[in-house]
């Protein structure tokens, strides 16, 4: 995952961020506030100060003081604000470069401290990371409503974008304009003073709220933990049981096995316990988090959230939130997006009907007298695997060592895209955990950005995967490299022996190294503009192309070889991974699916009261959903679009960048591979350099020569192609 930063100006990317990103804090006392308040902290403050060593500068993480955040960004907003208004104030007549560009330039000590504070709310949170969050987040929303209602600032932005000389711009710079021109009229520059009062008063509630459901889904995660007897233990490979037992020491009960409650603990189990009701009080713990009444249940929540973005919508003159969030997108409408989502939904539930079936009667032959439910479903399609495809994914677990993997995935963009990975030393980092890379660009041999990794779960770090951009590449002010990093929540082993993961892990692996590649790729002028700051139904596409390189044989052949035996995978169990390509498809959609339905209903529907619980069992009923199958994301713990503004009426961005995925694919087929390097050079040029200077319709046009073929979707999947709605962005 990777959340689009919407920039107003440089400076409101960290805006952005804390609006489309997980918050992890609940409000703040006004005693908390003045206690962190207390002292003060100049621009030189190391934390504010322009990074200084080699790269064009590296992150201090060295220097990062918990303590210092909430007085560092009093300084940093405060300098920002002077340097728009200096900016809006400016008697010269508004040009691109007085201030456009100008505000390009502007606020690198709140960015840089921006980004500082998201790395340490999101893998370093401990009580007094939370504490700072509830000063900053509301903070931070109240900075960004007072740049989007500068009215002196938006009339010079207007005067640019409506002026005669608008037309003599290049198109990157005509582009940048008319996106500041409409990111302040979508934001209220043009409300009376009591709208904008509103306004404020809304986004300041709604930071406070984004801060508490994401602190409750944390406390869920962290809190609840199944504990399992060894006799429950049966079927589960050797690494799963060693990294339940670690759970459990670090729980403080070193005789015991703990699952916990994230999705890397949790499927595992789902998938390969032979033990039902182990099975069952897993997956009914890890479904119901942010739902369990009490201090830390969210459902309130989120029927405040929805109220107040609804009336947000309608202040600022949309139909609902959901237009309002996805007008920017390639979508341009929610019904867009619902057409293409009902294009595929009932093919999916057919598909998943299919698969239930002959888990049943797996099931039923083995004599089990069940019948399946959500917590079997995992469990029987490896079953079902085995039967049709004889094909074990234990089997295949160890060729997919972490490190080798991480190998392959450098070497694979190095083929491709002419850059290589060296590693570096003696480099600030945050935890012992993280490493970091120099990336070279092969033609000149100079360095051309870095990228760090930090693959280990712990106490304090945001579950899941994803990626970050500690430094955005641009050239306003001279070349300034990008800097990024890859966020995961491995195991780590306590033994020594190489970190095994599984297929569905090795592919967000590939993922998230995507969208690594489109922000260290990024050649762009304008930072704005730059890396992964495109629309959020484009910005997974980079990523999701990505995956395909995990299954070429360039990559199994090198790179997944047997933990012990260094042997590479044999062609006969990779010729049974590539048979299963369509295999599961109905469950992997119709999770994923319910979600993006029910997050796109849930912002259709107005200012109504809603009950979430009820809202989703009623949406869920109506479209025909398998009952044995769950959303991916249940309501109560949709981080998604609930700990931010960022994917909330987007979650159907993920299949709408797969159609670009898929009918990107098979270019790469067409052309004789994957590494076909005058294919690779066109979406190196086209996609991943290009960043947010063209029209994302108009990138992909540039790529393959025409608008995208939704039915390269449906034939990804494995599902009958029939006439299905353009994903172009037209």
């Amino acid at each position: 995952m990777n959340s689009k930063l919407i920039n107003l100006a440089a400076t409101a990317s960290l805006i952005a961020l804390a609006a489309g990103l997980p918050a992890l804090a609940a409000e703040a006392p006004a005693k908390t506030e003045e206690a962190m308040t207390k002292h003060a902290v100049a621009l030189d403050h190391p934390m504010l100060a322009p990074w200084a060593g080699d790269y064009g500068g590296l992150p201090p993480w060295d220097k990062v003081n918990v303590a210092d955040f909430v007085p560092a960004f009093e300084t940093a907003i405060a300098a920002a604000e002077a340097e728009i208004g200096a900016i809006a104030a400016d008697p010269a007549k508004p040009t691109f470069e007085n201030t456009i560009a100008a505000l390009e330039k502007q606020g690198r000590a709140l960015t840089r401290l921006g980004t500082q504070f998201y790395v340490f709310d999101s893998t370093m949170n401990n009580d007094a990371m939370q504490e700072a969050s509830k000063v900053v987040y509301p903070m931070l929303a109240a900075y960004s409503d007072r740049i989007s209602q500068n009215e002196a600032l938006f009339r010079r932005v207007e005067a640019i974008y409506k002026g005669k000389g608008f037309k003599k711009l290049k198109p990157e710079q005509k582009r940048l304009v008319e996106d500041n021109y409409k990111t302040f009229v979508r934001n209220g520059v043009n409300l009376d003073e009591a709208g904008k009062k509103r306004l404020t008063e809304i986004n300041q509630r709604l930071a406070a709220l984004y801060t508490n459901f994401s602190q409750n889904q944390l406390a869920d995660e962290e809190n609840y933990v199944t504990w399992a007897t060894k006799a429950q233990l049966k079927g589960l490979p050797a690494a799963v049981v060693s990294g339940m037992k670690d759970a459990a020491k670090a729980k403080g009960k070193p005789a015991g096995y703990a699952v916990l409650n994230t999705r890397s603990a949790v499927e595992p189990v789902l998938t390969y316990a032979d033990d039902r009701k182990l099975r069952e009080q897993v997956w009914r713990t890890f479904v119901n988090r942010g739902d369990n009444g009490g201090e830390t249940d969210n459902n309130k929540i989120i029927t405040e959230i929805l109220k107040l973005r609804a009336e947000r919508a309608s202040l600022l003159g949309y139909k609902t939130h959901a237009h309002w969030r996805v007008e920017p997108q390639m979508a341009k409408t929610p019904e867009a997006a619902m057409a293409l989502m009902e294009s595929v939904w009932p093919k999916a539930v057919a598909r998943a009907k299919e698969e239930v079936a002959d888990m049943q009667a797996i099931a039923d032959k083995e004599g089990a007298k069940i019948k399946i439910a959500p917590w079997d479903y995992r469990y029987y399609q490896e079953k079902v695997r085995k039967a049709k495809y004889d094909l074990d994914m234990n089997e295949v677990k160890p060729y997919l060592q972490l490190e080798k993997l991480r190998e392959g995935m450098m070497w694979a963009a190095s083929e491709l895209y002419g850059i290589e990975f060296q590693p570096i030393d003696n480099v600030p980092v945050y935890h012992p955990d993280v490493r970091v890379w120099k990336v070279v660009d092969r033609s000149t041999g100079a360095a051309s950005g870095l990228w760090y990794f930090d693959p280990y779960a712990r106490e304090g770090k945001q579950s899941g995967a994803w990626m970050n951009e500690y430094r955005t590449q641009s050239r306003v002010d001279g070349d300034v490299l990008p800097i990024v990093s890859n966020n995961s929540n491995f195991v780590k082993t306590t033994d020594g022996k190489p970190i095994l993961i599984s297929w569905d892990d090795a592919e967000t692996l590939f993922h998230e190294f995507g969208h690594a590649l489109h922000g260290l790729l990024s050649n762009v002028t304008y930072p704005s503009q730059a890396g992964t700051n495109t629309a959020t139904d484009f910005v997974e596409f980079p990523s999701q192309i990505n995956e395909h390189w995990l299954s070429t044989p360039e990559v199994l052949s090198k790179f997944a070889v047997h933990y012990e035996t260094g042997e590479p995978i044999p062609q006969a169990l990779v010729d049974k991974i590539k048979a299963t390509q369509t295999f599961n498809q109905g469950f992997a959609t119709v999770e994923y699916l319910a979600s993006a339905l029910v997050d796109m209903k849930l912002h259709l529907a107005g200012a109504v009261d809603i009950d979430p619980d009820k809202f989703e069992k009623e949406t869920l009923a109506a479209l025909g959903m398998p009952e044995e199958i769950v959303m991916r994301h249940r309501t109560p713990q949709f981080g998604h679009i609930f700990s931010g503004d960022g994917y909330s009426a987007g979650y159907y961005s993920y299949l709408w960048s797969d159609a670009l995925t898929a009918d990107a694919a098979e270019a790469f087929v067409e052309a004789g591979g994957f590494f076909d390097k005058a294919t690779a050079t066109r979406f190196k040029e086209c996609i991943l350099s290009a960043g947010d200077t063209k029209d994302q319709a108009e990138q992909f046009r540039c790529f393959r020569g025409r608008d995208v073929d939704t039915t390269a979707l449906m034939r990804k999947r494995g599902f009958p192609i029939d006439a299905a709605p353009a994903a172009s962005g037209k």
